[in-house]
This record gives C-alpha cells, structure tokens and sequence, in this order.
C-alpha cells in the first residue's frame, strides 16, 4: 500500500482507448492520517491497472466480522469500465488454495508465488479465500463509475477525506429535498438521521465509517440510498447498516455493508411500504435483511419516537433482489419475529429473487433458517415469495423455516399464522452441517397454509419430498407440495 493523500488530485484515474470502447479505472485515495495507519490491514496487498497501464495501489481496509468471536478481513474498492488487470499479494504465510465467492466459473485466477491475478470485465463483489480461511478473506468490490454528482442550492458534496458533522457530533441531518453526494475516498465520521423527512438521496461511493447505526429512516417518504459503503466494527450493539420503519417508497440500490455487533442487522424494515432493495452486498452479524410488522425491535438498543406513515402500520410491498448475503450470525432473510398484539398487523407481498447467500451461521435453534418465516404476536404473514437462491454453506442452521407460533423468549401471544408463500428454483450445495428444515403451526387459528416448493436441489440432486429435502413438516400445515418442471 501506498499512502495517497486525500484529496481531489490524489484521485487516481487511468484511460486507455481501444477500438470502440474505452478501459477507465478509478483508484480511490487512502484515508488521512492517522486514521491510515489505524483502519488499514496489511495482511494484503492490492493493485489494479487498465490492460498495459500503470499499476496503482489500493488501500487495503480493515473490516471486522463475525460478532460469535471478531476476526480481522480486508476489503478494497474501486471502480471502472472496460477490462481491469488485479493483483492480489497475500503478505504473510504460505497457501495452497485460494477460491472465490460467490462462485465465477468464467473468474481464472493465475498464481506466480503470493500473488494472484486476474482480469475482470464486469463490475462485480465477490471475497478471495486463501485455504478457504473465510474469517480472515478480502473482499473486493469492483464497481461501475458511480452517478455524477448533481447540481442544484440542495447538493451537499463531501469529497474526499473525513467528514465529521456540521455540529460536531456524530449525526448528519439532512433535511427534505437534499442529496448528500459521498464522493470515493470521502469517509463520514458520523451517521445519517432521516426521520420525518420527504426527497431525501444520499449516493456516491463514499464510506460511512464505524458509526454505529449508518441511516436511520423514520416517518419519510422517497428516500433513496445508492452506492455507498458502510463498516461497522462491534464496538456498538445494534448498529445495523440501516433501519426503514414508518416509511414509504425507500429505495436502497448498490449498498455495501459489513458489520461485526450484537444484533447488527443489515437492512431491518419494520411497518414500512414500498420498499426496494437491489444489488446489495451485505456481510453481517445479524439478519442481512429481517422484514418487521412492529415499531421497532423489542430486545433492541434502539428506540423509535416517530409517529407512522400516512400509509399503513402493515408491512408491505418489500422486493430485495440481486443481492448477495454472508450471515455470520443469524438469518439471510427472515420475516416476521415480533409483532404488536394492541394492533394487530399483517406483512405481506414480500419478494426475494436472485439471491446469493455466501455462509449462514445460525445456532438459535428456534429462529434458524436462511429463508425463514415465523407469525408470533398476532401477525400474519402471506404472500411470500423466495426465488432463485442459491445458498453456498450452512455452518449451523436451517436451509428452511417456516413456523407459525408463539415464542415464550420474544412473543407476548401467537401469531395468525401464514399463508401463501412459494420457493422457486433453490439451490444449496450442501456443504456444512444443516439442521433438518421445518415447517410447522401451533393450531387452527396459528396455521401454516399453502407452502409450494418448486425446483428445490441439494447437492445437485432433485428434492422429490420431504424426507428427500430433510424437511419435517409439523402440525397444522395444509396444502404442502414439492415440485419440478
């Protein structure tokens, strides 16, 4: 690594035309001092080029993971389009494998020594894992140029270098009908309050960097998040990369986060409506995406004053798609969990398509599940659908659970039960060690009806049944079937 100033000029930006297109690379300057010395991982190091250019070194950041015992990975970023060559040194030790996640086929990784290399085409995120050491792996984010930054009296643009807030304490506040523009090497010392306000954007391939909660959305209305990169290490509880609750119409596009906390979700959407996520990469010590139907979770450290949306104090209208998750701790997609038995709520018309889920590390045993569904606090849940998801390995947990009943842990009463929800075309490799699936209800009135399966493999193999899939169906569950075209 070298040490690139933080500023504009440092910037590195390289352009070599070729015969009706042209290889640009964007090289993002390192952090200011002292934080360079303190956020850096020296375990490797990085460089990139367009085909025949001039290597240029990346900072190789620290990023802490898994909250069960906090290990130290790397993570690099840049952006470019065309071709791009990489280098990839692993500084200490020998090795003897080296793999990438999720999995690319067309990727061809050539060794000469500690280094790797390779060329991309595409922008892409995806983890180098040397002797499938996957606590202390790199990841590489790959990106496209990110928008250029707007114009207008509402644009506040932070360029690069650290950024505390206006105030001098640790929330930004932007207020309704801005755009907060992160340029690449911008690093923010402080995280985003968007509660109560309407037309709020904050975009650009900066960094939110170990704040605690990134963006907390509350009472707004068309709010988009694109692009940016959060870390947080586990030095705060529930400091999750964003919570959507009371909102309407947020979208969330090309988010990266990494955390390592207690309870430090991803994404927690909670009595919201109309919300998209889309090509997110997410590394997280709790859900990657957890879909809610109360004010906010009862356990949690944080709390909500804001009143609820125009719209409904019902969950719905929730599509997450293109998106890759690693779950260090816990769930990849959960709905449900905690209600509210005052008010009665129901979630429903939740989608998740095209989904990578890298690792699940799930050992409560009552909540585990890479797609996991469970009605507790007179909630109902229907219409839920899973498809295209390919899970890579389940170190401990479920591949399925859909459960209808009531926790005496985190529940008050039962749920209403669920309804309507399909898996379509699954694919696990069966790599680890997954407990059985389950499906199941308490009673009559907390019941689990119409369940589809279609075109679920394991290993490559046809799931046929239920005792093909390690699937066990519990009581109260109606209109249960497993196909394939």
């Amino acid at each position: 690594m070298k040490l690139l100033l933080s500023t504009v000029a440092g910037l590195l930006l390289a352009v070599a035309a070729g015969q009706g297109h042209a290889d640009t690379l964007l090289a993002y300057p390192a952090p200011p001092v002292p934080m360079v010395y303190a956020a850096h991982n020296d375990a490797y190091t990085v460089r990139v080029r367009t085909p025949g250019g001039e290597w240029q070194d990346l900072y190789e950041y620290n990023i802490r993971v898994d909250w069960d015992k906090p290990q130290d990975a790397s993570m690099v970023y840049f952006d470019f389009t065309g071709k791009v060559e990489v280098e990839v040194q692993k500084n200490n030790g020998t090795f003897q494998t080296v793999d990438v996640l999720p999995r690319k086929p067309d990727l061809k990784l050539t060794r000469k020594g500690k280094i790797v290399s390779f060329t991309l085409e595409k922008p892409g995120r995806f983890s180098l894992q040397f002797d499938d050491d996957r606590l202390h792996n790199i990841h590489i984010l790959a990106g496209a140029p990110p928008a250029a930054k707007p114009v207008g009296d509402n644009v506040r643009y932070y360029g690069p270098g650290l950024h505390n807030p206006d105030d001098g304490g640790k929330i930004f506040r932007p207020r309704s009908g801005d755009t907060i523009y992160l340029d690449g090497g911008a690093i923010l010392n402080g995280n985003f309050d968007l509660r109560g306000v309407e037309n709020v954007r904050i975009m650009g391939r900066g960094l939110i960097y170990n704040t605690g909660r990134a963006v907390e959305i509350d009472g707004s209305k068309n709010v988009s998040l694109e692009d940016f990169i959060v870390v947080n290490d586990d030095k705060e509880a529930a400091a999750r990369i964003s919570n959507i609750r009371h909102s309407v119409n947020v979208k969330l596009t090309g988010i990266t986060g990494f955390t390592s906390g207690k309870w430090s979700d991803g994404f927690g959407i909670s009595t919201s409506q109309h919300v998209y996520v889309d090509q997110a990469y997410l590394r997280t010590s709790d859900d990657a995406v957890v879909v809610y139907a109360v004010n906010d979770c009862p356990i949690c450290a944080t709390k909500t004053d804001t009143a609820p949306s125009a719209e409904s104090y019902d969950t719905y209208d929730i599509r997450v798609t293109n998106s890759t998750f690693w779950n260090d701790v816990a769930h990849a997609m959960y709905v449900g969990h905690f209600g509210d038995n005052a008010r009665p709520r129901t979630i429903h018309s939740v989608t998740f398509d095209n989904i990578d889920v890298l690792n699940l590390d799930e050992d409560d045993e009552p909540w585990e599940g890479a797609m996991a569904i469970f009605s507790g606090d007179s909630t109902l849940i229907k219409d839920i659908s899973f498809s295209n998801i390919r899970v890579e390995r389940i170190e401990e947990g479920k591949l399925i659970h859909i459960v209808a009943g009531n926790s005496s842990r985190y529940n008050k009463s039962a749920g209403r039960g669920v309804e309507n929800v399909i898996l379509r075309n699954i694919a696990f490799t069966g790599e680890g060690m997954p407990s059985a699936s389950i499906i199941s209800g308490l009673s009559e009135s907390t019941a689990v009806k119409n369940v589809r399966i279609e075109n679920l493999t394991i290993g490559g193999r046809k799931v046929q049944s239920p005792e093909s899939g390690n699937i066990k169906l519990g009581p109260f569950v109606t209109d249960f079937s497993i196909t394939h075209p």
